[in-house]
Formats: structure tokens, sequence, C-alpha cells
């Protein structure tokens, strides 16, 4: 090729194109005015020379560097050759990293980088010339400029930046998104997180992440390339935490954006109680369950076939048992509970417990009755049929009158009647009762006269002390009196009769085969005819060990405020001396006898009765206290205890 002379026309027309209601306009515009190209677009300017200098004859955008002109002109007021175009762009790389420039041209041809040359191709040539050079970029914004210069014969030129996205050679990170905002629709319970567009080239998309507050494990639960998301978190009225990160092409991910925070409503229910059980009694169905964690309450339903339909009978327990009472025990019923939570939330129902086909056969008749006469009573006792029995009926009938008197109930298989006058026969029988109110025909008739005190006076200060091996007691006799024997009785429920267990010449005794649990104890001291004295005051004591009682199950115990029941990593002190504490007991699940009330004692304190569902104290001074509490049933059988441990600051 051969060089060109710098002459030329000192204006040209310059054609700038802009839409117009759909069209395109065409207006002529002076050579020098400079266009504004928004990025990524080049700023494109034609020159009549190939140093560039002087006022360019056009400047106009262009999309890409991308032209064959041959040997045509390529714009109005241009020679033919010795011309020079120049590509000027500033664009935002976001976090940069490794590019590939791939050039052609004929002729010459430069590339800058922030004023930095990076391909120099500057040849006056007769054929295409190609290359690419690899380069890093670095992150935010920088400036590609491309001169190219034609001196004779056919011009064209191409150039493109694009990144180099394989893993082994792309290790840059992809910036962080900007502008996250969240926001939840509570009556749909959907989160729609927001975030701004990332500014790199090889990004592939978005990755959206939440966790549960309190957790450090975040789990993904979208991919996408929009700059938005529509979530559903879980609706347990939890607080859940979102976070975006870009990834490129080359698999990097960017760090996570700020927290975004949603609470969601609570429409998540606890799981179905389990341990369902109905168990028939006179006249009732007793239901009782498993307490299920999160609930605050409970509901009962009752069919009268498998499939239903159910009937509601409770809408809301705090306990974790109930007495049908309008039950019809003639019928097979079927029972199913669910669990409410603190919103309101109920759960699927429990598995079906049903009482089984009614019993419409009578147990067998009670054998073996005998009766004793002692000064404490007459002592009843009998053989259980093998029927399922769930109560006995006992009738008196004193000589001389024609009505027995009763009945008395009693769930065990002996009885004593304290009622019964000295020296008077009273004749006894005995029905047993199933949970149907199946009555048994009448025992044979027993008779028995408990007879009057004997000279000896009763036994006074008795006392008695649990030990490891067995019972002690020990008691005074008058000192006017001689004692010619003694008796001890014991017995280990309220209604039950009097059993000897021991005949000491002493004041002393030891109960080596003392019951666990609680037993009763009184002393007679025998005359000189071998006749019993009145007896002594009764003593009752709870044998720890072995730990098994024949009372009821212990009670739950619950702590109102303003003190916290401790854990086995929390005692932390709440509430001050004088502020009362108020223990709630709710009756034990699946016993179906009917409680009586309850005993109680704090910290090593006496025991006292209450009847009441709930005890008050309060506390004299700041330490630790624990709670014992026991539930006795209507026969005064106490069963083992439970406890709770508080602290007052």
């Amino acid at each position: 090729m051969r060089p060109v002379g710098r002459g030329g026309p000192a204006l040209a027309a310059t054609l700038t194109i802009a839409t117009a209601g759909g069209l395109l306009a065409v207006s002529e515009v002076p050579a020098s005015a400079a266009s504004s190209c928004a990025s990524p677009v080049y700023k494109r300017q034609f020159y009549a020379n190939t140093t560039f200098s002087g006022t360019p004859k056009k400047t106009d955008c262009d999309a890409a560097v991308n032209e064959n002109w041959g040997t045509k002109i390529p714009a109005s007021g241009l020679p033919k050759d010795n011309f020079g175009v120049r590509w000027t762009v500033t664009r935002d790389f976001g976090s940069g990293g490794p590019f590939a420039l791939p050039v052609a041209a004929q002729d010459g041809l430069r590339v800058y980088l922030d004023g930095t040359r990076k391909i120099d191709l500057w040849k006056n040539v007769s054929s295409t010339v190609k290359k690419t050079v690899n380069i890093t970029i670095p992150s935010g914004k920088h400036t590609l400029r491309v001169d190219y210069a034609n001196w004779t014969g056919a011009a064209n030129v191409t150039f493109a930046y694009t990144p180099r996205t394989t893993a082994t050679v792309d290790k840059v990170k992809p910036l962080t998104p900007t502008g996250t905002s969240v926001a939840y629709d509570k009556a749909t319970g959907k989160a729609r997180p927001t975030w701004a567009k990332n500014n790199e080239m090889d990004l592939a998309g978005y990755r959206l992440y939440r966790r549960l507050k309190g957790s450090t494990t975040w789990t993904r639960t979208a991919t996408t390339t929009a700059t938005s998301y529509t979530d559903t978190p879980p609706a347990t009225g939890d607080t859940y935490y979102y976070e975006v990160r870009a990834y490129d092409k080359a698999g990097n991910e960017s760090t996570g954006t700020a927290d975004q925070a949603v609470t969601t409503v609570d429409r998540t229910p606890t799981g179905a109680p389990g341990g369902l059980n109905a168990k028939v009694s006179t006249g009732s169905v007793a239901l009782g369950w498993s307490k299920v964690p999160g609930a605050a309450a409970y509901r009962v339903y009752r069919a009268s076939a498998p499939q239903g339909p159910f009937q509601q009978l409770a809408s809301s327990l705090s306990d974790v048992s109930y007495r049908d009472t309008s039950a019809d025990i003639r019928q097979r019923l079927y029972y199913r509970v669910t669990a409410l939570d603190t919103a309101g939330n109920e759960s699927v129902p429990s598995a079906t417990a049903d009482t089984g086909a009614p019993d419409t056969l009578a147990p067998g008749q009670v054998t073996g009755l005998t009766a004793e006469g002692t000064t404490a009573g007459n002592a009843l006792r009998w053989n259980a049929p093998s029927d399922d029995v769930e109560h006995y009926e006992v009738w008196a009938a004193p000589e001389g009158q024609s009505d027995p008197d009763g009945p008395d109930l009693v769930l065990g298989t002996s009885f004593n009647d304290f009622r019964a006058a000295a020296g008077t026969a009273v004749t006894y029988t005995v029905q047993a009762v199933d949970a149907y109110g199946n009555i048994s025909p009448a025992s044979e008739a027993v008779i028995a006269t408990r007879p009057a005190p004997g000279d000896a006076a009763a036994p006074t200060g008795v006392t008695v002390t649990p030990h490891d091996s067995g019972t002690e007691l020990t008691w005074a006799i008058s000192v006017d009196g001689v004692m010619y024997g003694t008796r001890v009785y014991r017995r280990t429920d309220a209604s039950a009769a009097w059993n000897r267990v021991g005949s000491p010449h002493a004041t002393l005794f030891s109960d080596t085969e003392a019951p666990a649990g609680r037993a009763s104890y009184y002393v007679v001291v025998l005359d000189a005819q071998g006749r019993e004295s009145a007896p002594s005051d009764v003593v009752s004591v709870d044998r720890i060990t072995p730990a098994t009682s024949t009372g009821p199950l212990p009670p739950l115990l619950a702590l109102s405020t303003p003190y916290t029941e401790c854990t086995a990593n929390d005692c932390a002190g709440h509430g001050g001396p004088g502020q009362a504490a108020t223990v709630t007991m709710t009756r034990p699940a699946g016993d179906d006898r009917v409680i009586h009330g309850y005993q109680w004692r704090v910290t090593g304190g006496a025991y006292a009765q209450t009847t009441d569902g709930s005890l008050t104290w309060t506390p004299p001074a700041s330490g630790t206290y624990i709670v014992e509490v026991a539930t006795v049933d209507v026969y005064g059988r106490v069963g083992p205890s439970t406890h709770l441990t508080f602290k007052v600051a």
C-alpha cells in the first residue's frame, strides 16, 4: 500500500440515527459534534487521517467493532484510503477477571486498556491479520480504546472482549449483589426477596438462601436469573433470614448479601397426640394420652362408629386426661384427640381408641368371705372373682335391723367396718361390680361382732420410723397397767381390713416385711383375759425403698410466675421472698381412679393435704426450694411423689 496525504475537507456531514414515533429519523449535524453513547455502546470517531489528529469527520455510536468496508469509504467526507476510526467505551466490569481480546484487521490495529496498549498490529498489510490476547481486567470501571488505520486497499476490522469462563482459568468471585430487600405477605405466607442487577459480564445467575433464626446453616431455596423470587418459608411463626449470592459461568459464588429477616405466620400445628386409651368405668369413660411438645390445649372427639362422624366433647383442655360422663357405656364408643398450639392451629387427630364391645355379663359371685371382730372394727376379707371387677359393694345389717346399710364402695378385697358398734352382731354380704355396672349375686353372709376394749389402756406415743431393712415402731404403755402382750396391725389402703403383723412382748417392733409406699399402723395391749385394748392412734409412714406404691400415679406440676422451674441447665433466681408461688396439679393421665386430692410439702417440711388443683406457698427467704406433691385417691391411698425445683432470688 502507498501512504495517502492528510488533506481533505474541514467539515463533513454526520448522520445521527434516532427513533421518532417508531421510525428512523436522520438529521445532519456538524462533523465536530460528539454523540452521547450509553455504555456498553462504543463512541465511534472517523478521521480523515491515520494519526487521529484534528477534528473527527464523524462521531456516532456503535454497538460492536465489526466492520468490513472493503474498498468503499466508511463514511461521507472520508477518503477511500488513509483514514482512521477510533472506538471508545467506558464500562463497569464488575469483579473483573480474565478476558480474551480477539481481533482481526486489515490494516493497522491498536487496543488500549485505560491508556495502556495491550495489542499492537500497526502495519500496512495486504490481508487480514488475526490475533487473540488474554488479559486480566481489574474490578470496577475501565476504558477500552480501539484505534484502526487503513492505508490502502480493502478495510475491515473486528474486536471483542469476552470473559474467560472455564473453572481452571477464572478464580474471581462475582461481586455481592446490592439493593436487597424482602416483603412478606401474611395472607399467602409468601416472601419475596428482591435485589439489584449485578454488573458481572460472565454472570450465570443468582442463588437464594434461607436460614432459621438461631441457626448457622443456610438452605438454598432457589436459583434464578431474575432479580427477585417468591419463596414460601415454613409457616411456623419463626423468623427466617434470606441472603442472595451471585454466581458466574465458572461456578464462582459471591459472598452473601446482608441478611433480610421475615417473621412468618404460624400455621403449623403440633404433632398428633399419642398413646390415647379409653377405659370404661362406672357411668363414664376415662381417657388418657401423652403430652405433646408445644401443645397449649387439647380437643376430644367421640363417635359411635369408627369412621365417624366425630362430635367434639371438649374444646380446650389443659390436661392430658378427660372423663366422658355423658358416654353411653352400653354401646361401643370411639374417641380421638387433637392438640392445639398457642396460635390455635389444630393437629391431625390421634389414632382412634375405642371402648370395646359392651359387657352385659355380671361378674361371678364373691367367695371366701370372712369377718373378724377387732377393737378397731370388723375386718372383712374375700376372694376376687376371675371376672373384670371395678369395685365391690359391702352391705352391713346390724342385729335387729331388717334392711342392710350401705353399700360401702371398696376397690380391694378387704374392708374394715370401723362404724360397727361394739357388742352388736353385724351380718355382711359383698357383691362385685364391673365397669358397665353389672352386679354379681350377693356372697354368702357372714357375721362378726366388734368386741368392747379390754381392761388394758391403749398404748400411747406410737412412733414409726422407716429404714431400709423395714419399719420400726415404738410406743408406751400406762405405768399402772400390766402388759400381757401387744399386737401390731398394719394396712396400706385406707378402707382395707387391718392385718396383724406382730405380737411383741415389748414396746418395740420391727416390721421387716413392711411394703414400699404408704403404710398405716396401730397397736393394742392385751389384758389378763387376752382381750385387746382400744386401738392406739393410727400412725402412717412412707417407705421410699423400694419405690413402689399402690396409690395413684403422680400428677403433672406447673409453676406460676414470677418463678420459673429449674431445668438441668438453668436454675436462675426469679421473684423474691414474700412473693407467693403457685403450683398447679394436673391429674395423671390414664389413671381412672377417683382422685380425692393431693399431699404436698416444701423442702423437707411437714406434709399438708389439699383437694384443690393448685397450692400457694410464700417463700420466706432467698434460696432453692423443692415442692413435692403426690396424688391421693378417695380411699386415702397416696401414690409416688413428683417434684419441681425453683430458686428465689
